[in-house]
């Protein structure tokens, strides 16, 4: 636990050590900043490969299992009763089912984890490993397609069929764009010479080497990925002015959350790229996620009539896409489907301590109370809304330190799952490890900017009263 982990002060202050050192408290941001130096050396040491809560379905028992399930919801059950049950009470069985794989979704986030880090430290080797996951990532794309595109890496059973492995996802490839995005803006912003006057030598040759090296080759992928996002996903026309969109470029559309990834990308790549087609597809796309919109203001998953769920994380991927496409564009529309979201998520989604829960209504029965990707997804919604609704902020702040008071294990990386019994301590690096990752680190940005600008506005206040008090002076003694 964090209160293990750390006393109830710190000789952080500025001042002599020994007897007369400052003691104060270590701030909430000063503890982030532990966790993620003490993640970052537990992830080299276990990998970037892992299980996934995928796992117990990914290798044959569980396939045939699941499709059986699909197939004969009577026989289906009674085959995947076992495995649900390991799920619920003795989830480390999940190693005999499937062996450890790596994700594209994780190497994105860890890539733009590793990308806030570097602004925040402007230690050279926090962008060394975000483009390392850039670089992994380039090379583990989907090996069929034409154009730059994600899936899992794994045969994914769903009622509809069995999508094959590499398949491209329109719910993966979007996190790929903004981590080649990313780190393609950090890395060509922190070569002016404003920023290279501030860089050490070594950092500065580094940046220098990886700008004419590879930011052209990132260019280059992140118009692929919106080639493919506008061309091989298909749309599905639901209105005149609204279209849902495929799930992969085989599928059928309604999924709600699909169309918000590829509102977003578009809407993105339209300005990247100067493209105007991009926007008028994502346009769409939109359209299509704000007609859904249910007058209580949440969002089903689907509109198939089946899948009519409302759970966290769901609710939080289609509200970050709003929430980016209304600060790239200004977008009222989107503005006002997040005032009613916002309403609904914290009044439906969260338990009576504060924290996330998983559904607002469960569909079935569930094996766990509570997840790590639930309350990542949650950390990263508030930061980027709490702008535009300041009531985030209180939300932010209980999340967090609920993260820090009960979900750090011991040798640096984060529980997984707080089950009705115990908990899954299994790191997962696509269903949580990553995404906690990345959102600690962005709101580690975000905290250390903020406090920055309130030292700079004590300085500056500093000012004013030292220019006051000679004014005052000057005038006494001219009267004098």
């Amino acid at each position: 636990m964090i209160s293990d982990r750390y006393p109830p002060s710190s000789r952080r202050g500025v001042g002599p050590s020994g007897p007369e050192a400052v003691l104060r408290p270590l701030s909430v941001a000063d503890k982030v900043s532990d966790v993620l130096a003490d993640f970052t050396e537990w992830l080299a040491l276990y990998g970037e490969t892992s299980w996934d809560h995928q796992s117990f379905f990914a290798g044959p028992v569980g396939r045939r299992a699941k499709s059986l399930y699909y197939w004969n919801h009577l026989l289906g059950t009674a085959a995947v009763a076992p495995i649900i049950f390991f799920e619920a009470f003795v989830p480390s069985v999940r190693k005999l089912f499937h062996h450890p794989i790596r994700f594209p979704i994780a190497d994105a986030h860890y890539a733009m984890g590793f990308a806030f880090l570097y602004e925040t430290t402007s230690n050279p080797a926090h962008l060394e490993k975000a483009v390392h996951f850039l670089n992994v990532l380039r090379e583990t794309r989907a090996s069929q397609s034409k154009e730059y595109c994600w899936g899992y890496p794994f045969d994914w059973v769903t009622r509809d069929g069995v999508i094959k492995q590499q398949t491209p996802l329109i719910t993966t490839t979007p996190y790929v764009y903004e981590a080649f995005l990313q780190v393609t803006e950090l890395v060509e912003g922190t070569t002016s010479p404003e920023d290279r006057g501030q860089r050490t030598e070594d950092s500065k040759q580094k940046t220098n080497k990886l700008t004419q090296n590879q930011t052209d080759e990132w260019h280059q992928i992140l118009a692929s990925i919106a080639r493919h996002a506008a061309n091989d996903i298909k749309d599905f026309r639901t209105s005149g002015t609204a279209s849902s969109c495929s799930y992969t470029p085989y599928g059928e559309g309604g999924v709600i959350n699909a169309a918000a990834y590829r509102a977003f990308l578009l809407t993105s790549a339209s300005q990247v790229l100067s493209k105007d087609d991009y926007w008028r597809i994502a346009e769409r796309n939109l359209n299509f996620v704000l007609d859904t919109q249910n007058p209580d203001g949440s969002w089903f998953y689907a509109v198939d009539g089946v899948r009519d769920f409302v759970d966290h994380y769901h609710t939080c991927f289609v509200m970050k896409a709003l929430a980016k496409i209304h600060a790239l564009t200004g977008h009222e529309a989107c503005l006002k489907a997040l005032s009613k979201g916002v309403n609904y998520y914290l009044k439906n989604l969260f338990a009576d301590d504060g924290l996330p829960k998983p559904f607002s209504k469960a569909p079935r029965l569930t094996v766990y109370k509570r997840e790590l990707y639930d309350c990542a997804e949650c950390i990263n919604l508030c930061l980027l809304l709490r702008d535009r609704f300041p009531q985030l902020e209180t939300t932010l702040k209980t999340v967090v330190e609920g993260i820090l008071r009960d979900w750090i294990k011991p040798d640096g990386s984060f529980r997984s799952r707080r089950l009705h019994f115990g908990w899954d301590n299994v790191p997962m690096h696509r269903w949580g490890q990553a995404q906690m990752f990345r959102s600690l680190a962005f709101y580690l940005r975000e905290a250390r900017k903020a406090e920055k600008l309130k030292a700079e506005m004590r300085l500056e206040d500093g000012r004013q009263r030292t220019d006051d008090r000679g004014w005052r002076t000057e005038v006494a003694t001219e009267k004098k």
